[in-house]
Formats: structure tokens, C-alpha cells, sequence
């Protein structure tokens, strides 16, 4: 098949693509970066937003099209249609996110946020789950069926590790540099499901081509959970092997939580519910048995990333509040850029 691929260079893309690869599928995968096509994969340099640069890859007919790309609502609609007429199969990534708290494991049919909560300031928003789940409705609407929407929930890969809210930047960071880790207190309670990159490509690989999976929505998760409070021990156990001691944790209230962490709405409608899931319908097509133990897959990364460490850019605000919770420093040494020494200052001791 011949497939594009829109902003295929994260940690479910770049598994996808290597899945598709492998079976001898033509792959185009657009990129923002200089990358050099491989055989089958063709990299094409540009930005997937630039609707004019979008518009120049839909000439040709696609037998599929996979599109990672984070939208906002406005911005959806603009192409929606475009992407629908020019393939046979529109592979939309959403979000679990998407979904209402629930006591019982969420299936693709439960409430959404959207359709479920009063909360008139927050439905004010376009924030990343109130749009995903309109953008969800722009293809409900279309009057197309050629769609299939797959909701992935916190996803995990060599390349990136979280814990509750934070990404590796704002925890790994601070452990691997001997500094206090901050979390909160209520996350840490909770209960998550986490799924390895791979084993969601898997799901959404089962899925191109099947015209039965037309019309349909499926979240692909592992079936297990766990609580973050052993995310966080496991993360911990490594971290301790490595370093030769066991990094120390604060864990703050809410309140101080998100002084550092503003993404207020992530917390409040996502990671203070607990997220299990009945993984039933997209089992029809995968063998979600297969996924990797989630420990185990934790483990994997977390080893693998500490022997080839990369860091994208650090929250030095977001740093020095954190320094100032846990009566703690960083070097100035540490921080490149003057501007960002001057904020961290700031922050640290007199803001």
C-alpha cells in the first residue's frame, strides 16, 4: 500500500513506520527536519500544519494516511475534508483523553468530556481533550466513512518517559542531576494505564487496509493497570542501580504542585481520574496479550534511555520553583542560555 504518514517521527510514528516498512508498504512520512529516505520510507521535509504544504502531498490518491498531528479545532476543520477525499482510509489520532471519569473500565462508547461535564470555563477552551473530542465530531459530521479514529492513551518509549503530568524534562532531568524529584501527592494515589509505543503501532498497523475498522473508533491500551505510586518506585529501583543511590521525592499538595505545572486541566480532567480500560474492541484485531508487561517495558526504557541520554529543552521557572520547594540549587554552570540564568534567578529567590 501506499501510505502517508503526517508527523510519523514520535514514539508511536517512528515504531509505525517501521512496522509498515517491514511489510513492504510505501511509506511517505512528512518531517520537519532534513532526514534522508531509507528504501521504502521516504521522508518529505516540511511543516504538516502549512496547509498549502499539506495540500501539495494530497495531489496523488493514498491508500491510507496516518495523521499524528496535534490540531487545534479551527485548524481541523480547514483540512478535514482534504485529507478524507484523498485517500481510501483517514487514520485520525485522538486522544483517551477524551474520555469522562469513570469507576468502571472505559470502553470507545463512554462519555466523553465534552458531552458530560458542566464546567462552562473549561468548555470555553480548546484544550488538547475538549479538542480532540470535537475534532472527533468534525468526522462524525463529514458525512465519510472512510475514517478510523484511534485513541491512545499515555504512551511510553525509549524516548519518553512520564510521571503523572511530567515528562522526562521536568523529573529525569532532576534525578539524573542529583536533585530532589517534586510530585504530587494525590497523582501519585491514582491509577494509570501506560502502553509501550510499539505495541500501540502494532494496533493501529491491524488496523490500515481493514475496511472493517471503517466508521469505527478504538482506543489501544494495555488491559492491565497500574497505580503511579509504583511507576514512580520502579523508576526509582533503576535510577538507584545506576546511580548508586536512590534519588529523594517531595510530594507536594496540589495547590504547591501547580505553581510548576500549569497545565491545569491535565490534571484536574485526566490525572486525578483513575484510567482502566476494556480493551475488547480493538482485540478483534491485535493480540493485546502480547503487549508488553508494563514493568517490564518501564524498565526496558528507562535503562535504555539512561545509557543514551537526550533531554529536550528544560523549564527553568518550572526548575527553580521546583529548587526552591526542595531547598535546592543548579548550577548556573548547568544553564546555557543568559536570559534563561536570569529567570531561574528570579524564581529561585526572589519571586
Amino acid at each position: 500500500m501506499k501510505i502517508l504518514i503526517l508527523g510519523g517521527t514520535g514514539a508511536m510514528g517512528t515504531h509505525l513506520v517501521e512496522l509498515l516498512a517491514h511489510d513492504n508498504n510505501d511509506l511517505f512520512v512528512t518531517t520537519r527536519s532534513n532526514k534522508k529516505s531509507v528504501e521504502k520510507v521516504h521522508y518529505i521535509q516540511g511543516n504538516a500544519h502549512d496547509l498549502n504544504f499539506l495540500k501539495s502531498n494530497l495531489q496523488a490518491h493514498w491508500d491510507a494516511i496516518v495523521d499524528f498531528m496535534v490540531y487545534n479545532t479551527e485548524e481541523f476543520k480547514e483540512r478535514a475534508n482534504f485529507l478524507l477525499e484523498a485517500t481510501s482510509q483517514y487514520i485520525f489520532l485522538s486522544s483517551s483523553r477524551v474520555y469522562a471519569n469513570s469507576k468502571i473500565p472505559l470502553k470507545e462508547d463512554s462519555p466523553r468530556l465534552l458531552d458530560a461535564i458542566n464546567d462552562e470555563d473549561y468548555l470555553k477552551t480548546d484544550e488538547y481533550a475538549l479538542s480532540k473530542a470535537r475534532q472527533e465530531n468534525v468526522l462524525y459530521d463529514s458525512g465519510c466513512k472512510n475514517w478510523t479514529i484511534i485513541r491512545p492513551y499515555i504512551t511510553y518509549s525509549e524516548k519518553r518517559l512520564q510521571l503523572g503530568v511530567l515528562e522526562k524534562e521536568a523529573w529525569l532531568y532532576r534525578a539524573l542531576h542529583g536533585r530532589t524529584i517534586v510530585f504530587s501527592k494525590d497523582i501519585n494515589e491514582k491509577i494509570t494505564t501506560l502502553t509501550y509505543g510499539l505495541d500501540v503501532s502494532n494496533g493501529i498497523s491491524s488496523i490500515i487496509g481493514n475496511s472493517t475498522a471503517f466508521g469505527e473508533v478504538f482506543h489501544i491500551t494495555k488491559q492491565t493497570s497500574i497505580e503511579w505510586k509504583s511507576v514512580l518506585n520502579l523508576y526509582l529501583q533503576v535510577l538507584e542501580t545506576h546511580l548508586g543511590f536512590r534519588p529523594k521525592v517531595i510530594f507536594s499538595d496540589l495547590n504547591t504542585f501547580m505553581k510548576f505545572h500549569t497545565e491545569e486541566y491535565q490534571v484536574k480532567y485526566d490525572r486525578l481520574f483513575n484510567r482502566k480500560f476494556d480493551v475488547s474492541k480493538i482485540s478483534q484485531f491485535v493480540d493485546v496479550n502480547e503487549f508488553i508487561n508494563t514493568e517490564t517495558g518501564l524498565k526496558n526504557c528507562l535503562e535504555s534511555f539512561i545509557n543514551n541520554p537526550y533531554f529536550k529543552n528544560i523549564n527553568w521557572v518550572s526548575e527553580a520553583k521546583k529548587d526552591k520547594i526542595a531547598k535546592e540549587r543548579t548550577s548556573l554552570n548547568e544553564i546555557q542560555n543568559f536570559k534563561q540564568k536570569i529567570k531561574y534567578i528570579l524564581y529561585r529567590y526572589f519571586i
